[in-house]
């Protein structure tokens, strides 16, 4: 009789790290509260509400799915939990229920299950759970809440983001609604700004940012290159009027640029492996957000510049080749 059970020898060398996927699944989780708790400021508990429905339908998602096609159950491992929580991070705060819900069990099922499941997807899952909504419902999905701190809320009112502003109107039109050029800075750096629940205050994510670096969790080499790819763009080609006249500034602390470059474009599974891939995949994904801002039909970029990404990190890191252990780097 034959035993099922195989021993898998992987190739070598083998090293052992006490960093386990589910603790950096639940730390990188943790440091996006920070995220969550300013967009509830902002926006109100129903922020709140569509976030948490959107990590029960991607927990569930998997869970069920796993189920029913008798696979091993890694709801525990917190990826599904991460997901969740970063698609409803990205999603505006006016949009019904049912929108988290159908997002995350497509970002769950279709983006990550049916390729395998955790380290065997292409995209990344929120990212597509996302693209899937905006083309399905536009108008729920581009419909934005001025932010007022819910405790003083009464009746939310829609108007546009600074991105949206900035394209249709100029970066005149943003001055004289914020005040000044100071005051427009400081609005987006503390999150005082229509936009996505969790993308709007630039401080929340860079603290979260922060522990991720000195966790060793994320490099500089995606989020550095993607910022100073766009600012540089943003600089030259900002000002439709003149070259070399664009504010960078505006453009990095403006929309999910952040929230991109430091959570969403680093991901393990979708993003190349080397170093000097990871800076090559930085530097598309901001040339491609500002072509798509500067160019584009659409406002933001940064979810397409990293799902289109995405598709060429195998052939990055193909493009690299890696240091043989054991061997002198010079011969």
């Amino acid at each position: 009789m034959i035993d099922d059970k195989k021993l898998v020898v992987t190739i070598s060398p083998h090293i052992k790290d006490k960093e386990t996927t589910s603790l950096i699944m639940w730390t990188v989780t943790a440091t996006l509260l920070p995220s969550l708790i300013m967009g509830t400021y902002y926006f109100g508990l129903k922020a709140t509400f569509i976030v948490f429905m959107a990590i029960v339908s991607a927990v569930l998602s998997e869970y069920l799915y796993q189920k029913f096609m008798n696979k091993k159950i890694t709801v525990s491992d917190g990826s599904a939990f991460l997901t969740g929580l970063l698609l409803g991070l990205n999603l505006p705060p006016s949009v019904p229920f049912y929108i988290p819900v159908i997002g995350s069990s497509f970002a769950i099922i279709v983006a990550k299950q049916l390729f395998g499941g955790l380290g065997y997807n292409i995209f990344n899952p929120a990212l597509i759970g996302r693209a899937f909504l905006l083309a399905s419902f536009p108008r729920l999905m581009t419909t934005w809440t001025q932010p007022v701190a819910f405790l003083t809320q009464i009746d939310a009112k829609t108007t546009a983001t600074p991105l949206s502003i900035l394209k249709e109107s100029g970066e005149s039109k943003l001055i004289e609604i914020f005040g000044s050029k100071l005051d427009l800075y400081s609005q987006l750096l503390i999150g005082n700004r229509s936009g996505c629940i969790g993308e709007t205050s630039i401080i929340a994510l860079l603290l979260g940012a922060t522990y991720l670096f000195y966790k060793k969790y994320i490099t500089w080499h995606i989020p550095i290159s993607y910022i100073l790819t766009a600012g540089i763009l943003a600089w030259i080609f900002g000002n439709p009027s003149q070259l070399f006249g664009g504010d960078p500034i505006l453009h990095i602390l403006s929309g999910g640029m952040i929230i991109g470059a430091f959570y969403m474009a680093t991901d393990y599974v979708t993003s190349p492996a080397l170093k000097k891939g990871q800076i090559l995949f930085g530097i598309g994904c901001g040339f491609l957000t500002m072509l798509i801002r500067l160019k584009g039909g659409y406002p933001e970029g940064v979810m397409f510049a990293i799902l289109i990404m995405n598709c060429f990190s195998p052939l990055i890191d193909r493009s690299f080749k890696t240091k043989v252990f054991g061997t002198d780097a010079k011969k």
